[in-house]
């Protein structure tokens, strides 16, 4: 079981996995690793942009509702004219309702086009609550992680409702997240269209899934960050076992038994998980320069990734997030697993 010290970084290192998108420059291509997710497959052609697509009709919010909020209270909204969600994920998820016109801030992890021109009210991956209260929200959206408790207090006491969401580590958290924050915007059929829409898209990207074999690909994923000198390896908290269970693959470290989100990467934990492949976000493989870099990490070249140079790579901003573009995630993965034809 983990530490209680261990239990307060886990936050910590959820919310900074999440940010890297936002400290880093776009990612030139790296001799020896596949196109990241919304990459073009083209050498040198421009990736698409990085955007979600909203439904089809601007749902019209029926308030007040009074809602369950994961802290354990009960949140009544009477408005959703400005809201600010208080990360990338939930920022996705109320833009791809159709509310994004109501959205009046964000956090540094919301780097897609519809919310990267909105005003940042995070200091590094801290909640600022006088940036927050500074927009007269009527509505903030939070996650279990969002910190400092300081700051979201504060938010509260000024009157501001501030519901708090579940976090979700896997593809069956997905409908109950949209449903939640659709809830509380008073767009509950909005809501249930979306979460319709994903599952469609989600079962259509499990379709290029190839058949069953008798050796599934083994796959570690790694957290990196070079310039911080931080290299962890993902274990089944790591919100990677979902994605690669569904993309026919065995995530190495919830094998082993891993039993914390990330652990520091070990050559004996590496050899001992011998993964055919590495998924990193493609900011964290940037940041140790390539699978170049990634190679000298200690003990990864000795792994058969590692020597087959084999590694899958994904946009920060959408690899985790569990949300409604988490098919483009399943897609891109299963594609660099099985080649462009699966």
């Amino acid at each position: 079981m983990p530490t209680p010290a261990a239990s307060r970084r886990v936050p910590r290192i959820s919310r900074l996995a999440l940010a890297v998108a936002a400290l880093a420059l776009a990612v030139t291509g790296c001799a020896g690793t596949a196109a990241p997710a919304g990459s073009s497959p083209a050498h040198g052609a421009p990736a698409p942009p990085d955007r979600v697509e909203p439904l089809a009709a601007v749902p019209r919010p029926v308030l007040p509702v009074t809602v369950p909020s994961a802290d354990g209270t009960q949140v009544t909204i009477g408005s959703a004219e400005r809201v600010i969600p208080l990360s990338g994920s939930l920022n996705e998820i109320v833009q791809t309702l159709g509310l994004g016109g109501q959205v009046v801030a964000r956090d540094i992890t919301a780097t897609f086009e519809q919310a990267a021109s909105l005003p940042v009210v995070t200091r590094g991956h801290d909640v600022s609550a006088e940036s927050v209260l500074s927009l007269r929200p009527t509505l903030v959206l939070a996650e279990t992680t969002t910190g400092p408790g300081e700051a979201v207090q504060q938010i509260r006491a000024a009157g501001v409702p501030v519901l708090v969401i579940a976090p979700a580590k896997s593809l069956e958290d997905v409908p109950g997240r949209i449903g939640a924050v659709a809830a509380a915007l008073g767009v509950k059929d909005a809501g249930e269209q979306l979460a319709q829409r994903t599952a469609q898209r989600l079962a259509a990207a499990r379709a290029h899934v190839p058949p069953a074999s008798a050796k599934k690909p083994r796959v570690a994923f790694l957290y990196l960050r070079g310039t911080a000198s931080v290299y962890l390896l993902g274990g089944s908290d790591s919100g990677a076992a979902s994605l690669l269970e569904a993309a026919g693959a065995v995530d190495t470290g919830k094998e082993s038994g891993l039993g914390k989100d990330f652990t520091p990467i070990t050559s004996e934990a590496l050899a001992a998980a011998a993964p055919d492949a590495l998924l990193v976000m493609s900011k964290g493989l940037e940041s140790v320069g390539g699978v170049d870099g990634l190679v000298k990490i200690p003990g990864v070249a000795q792994t058969p990734a590692g020597m087959d140079r084999r590694v899958v790579s994904i946009d920060d901003g959408v690899l985790l997030n569990y949300g409604p573009r988490t098919d483009q995630v399943l897609s891109s993965l299963v594609a660099q697993l099985y080649g462009k034809g699966a």
